[in-house]
């Protein structure tokens, strides 16, 4: 593919690349570029977000370049503060290890495997002396780091600010240097940091990398970043079931943004809106599961919500704990959050509950005060997308 061709086709859902002429000046260039993505495994799961700067990379590897996918077992430690409110909790090396050995099975649902390389950072972060950390940190100002926009909200909040976590920007871009990246990929939040590693290759004498941002995701509320830590996410190795779940949890608005991050593409207009959900995870979960399961996964959603017949379908169960008598609200709050990884908030759940959303085994319950008596294999009924099979006490 000539230059101009593989750059047309590179920008397409792209955010911001600095910058262009660069970029097409690489891919002119006789030899594959060096992308690289930085991912930390601060949890076992890749979900729906990540997968779209995975899939540019992809993309990046079908046009004959290399994919350098380091595994921050080092920089994990600390936590990308990026957009971040709060101080990430510590977590141990054993910790991060455990996760990163999922994280690549996982990103290799995407990314050919054959064709990546993959290190660790901590393997040059642990040779460095403590003098080598002291000349790394003096290349940049503390006034540079603190321009941060969430460095920066955080002193305006009066949230605390650890002295690690400025390092976290100085050892991404390190990275970049040590692996001798083209082009380094990461979501919008990452703009900084990408930044700050085209400064150190310069100083090294270095070509620049290319800074290649995609859009970042919204999780299921809509609102916030997709994250794990939020609960507002979807894990690609989550079942095929819970992941279509989810998905038609969204609301339309979400749907059309999710088509165009997730599908690269527009629902199409004479779909009704319920339909164009549908396939929306068919489509997701085909990608991550198969064709088989997701046409299961289907037909099962429409057997339970479409048909009403959820006693002859797979739901999820939930067990009460010993007590068996609650309140209404109190107990479908306890669904949405041990079942589905939702929080809602109680006034959310009594205005379903009001408005007839909620059934037991077909009885809708309308008082979210009211007390229910819950008992094994009894059907409970959140809304018109979410049921559960009601277990033995736990």
């Amino acid at each position: 593919m000539q230059p101009d061709e593989a750059l047309a086709l590179l920008k397409q859902g792209s955010a911001q690349i600095i910058n262009e002429s660069e970029l097409r000046e690489k891919l002119a260039l006789d030899r594959p570029l060096r992308v690289k993505l930085g991912v930390d495994p601060t949890t076992s799961d890749i979900h729906l977000g990540h997968t779209i700067v995975l899939r540019k990379l992809r993309q990046f590897q079908d046009l004959g370049h290399e994919a350098i996918l380091i595994i921050g077992d080092f920089t994990g430690m600390i936590g990308d503060p990026s957009g971040r409110s709060v101080t990430r909790p510590h977590l141990t090396h054993q910790e991060v290890i455990a996760n990163a050995a999922t994280y690549r099975e996982q990103a290799f649902k995407i990314l050919d495997a054959e064709r990546t390389e993959t290190v660790c950072n901590g393997d040059w972060f642990r040779a460095m002396s403590f003098e080598d950390v002291i000349r790394l940190n003096s290349r940049v100002t503390l006034q540079q780091l603190l321009q941060r926009e969430d460095f920066k909200a955080r002193i305006e909040e009066k949230h605390p600010i650890r002295a690690h976590e400025v390092q976290y920007p100085i050892m991404q871009a390190w990275d970049s240097v040590m692996v001798k990246a083209d082009v380094e990929l990461g979501g919008t939040d990452q703009l900084f940091n990408i930044l700050i590693g085209r400064d150190f290759q310069r100083e090294e004498d270095m070509p620049q990398q290319v800074v290649f941002l995609l859009p970042i995701l919204e999780g299921l509320d809509g609102s916030k970043k997709m994250s794990k830590s939020l609960g507002n996410y979807v894990a690609i190795n989550e079942s095929p079931s819970e992941m279509f779940g989810k998905l038609m949890s969204i609301s339309d608005k979400l749907m059309a943004r999710y088509y165009q991050l997730l599908l690269r593409r527009a629902a199409r207009r004479d779909m009704h809106p319920l339909e164009a959900k549908k396939q929306l995870a068919f489509e997701i979960v085909q990608t991550y599961h198969s064709a088989d399961a997701a046409k299961r996964t289907l037909d099962e959603w429409n057997t339970r919500f479409s048909k009403r017949d959820l006693k002859n379908t797979d739901l999820p169960t939930f067990s009460p704990g010993e007590q068996q008598d609650f309140a209404a609200v109190t107990v479908v709050s306890d669904v949405y959050r041990k079942v589905f990884q939702l929080e809602k908030s109680h006034s959310e759940v009594s205005r379903l509950i009001k408005q007839g959303s909620v059934e037991i085994d077909g009885i809708k319950i309308r008082d979210p005060k009211a007390k229910v008596a819950l008992h094994p294999s009894q059907i409970l009924r959140l809304d018109r997308k979410r049921a559960v099979r009601i277990g033995w006490p736990g």
